[in-house]
């Protein structure tokens, strides 16, 4: 299992925070290089389906997703279902003392089994870097949003 866990400090409340994570066609707004669509029931609850297509034009993939953890405005946990991404991914809101943070965590099977497994090392950086520079538009949003 490929694992990483990245978290970002919002000055805003965690009611603010969930809405903006949770706003899922939004989230191309400050997810580098994605656009998230809900496919199936209304995005806020369990058994909702998503589709995120990240990359440039019309080259990249598309991510399908299932809502199967809803706890508002705390926690979102969704089962990635498609052929190249599998796992499950988590949004988890906390409260500080400053307004909230965000944790965004994946647990995925890696694509293409053992060539995955060898190629992961390579792509983490980048894959990190994207997530980091993803979180720190994310804050930007939310204090752009705030409530």
């Amino acid at each position: 299992m490929i694992t990483t866990r990245h978290t970002v400090a919002v000055p805003a409340s965690v009611e603010t925070v969930w809405a903006a994570v949770t706003d899922w066609p939004r989230q191309g707004e400050w997810v580098v290089g994605t656009t998230v669509f809900v496919t199936a029931g209304d995005g806020a609850g369990v058994g909702s389906e998503l589709a995120a297509f990240t990359g440039v034009g019309s080259v990249g993939f598309l991510d399908t997703m299932e809502i199967v953890g809803w706890e508002p405005p705390h926690r979102c946990e969704v089962r990635h279902t498609g052929r190249l991404v599998r796992g499950t991914g988590v949004f988890t809101v906390q409260p500080t003392a400053d307004g909230a943070e965000l944790v965004w965590e994946e647990r995925l099977e890696p694509p293409l089994g053992r060539v995955g497994e060898l190629v992961w090392p390579l792509v983490r950086p980048l894959f990190d870097r994207r997530l980091r520079r993803s979180l720190a538009h994310f804050a930007e949003f939310c204090r752009r949003h705030r409530r």
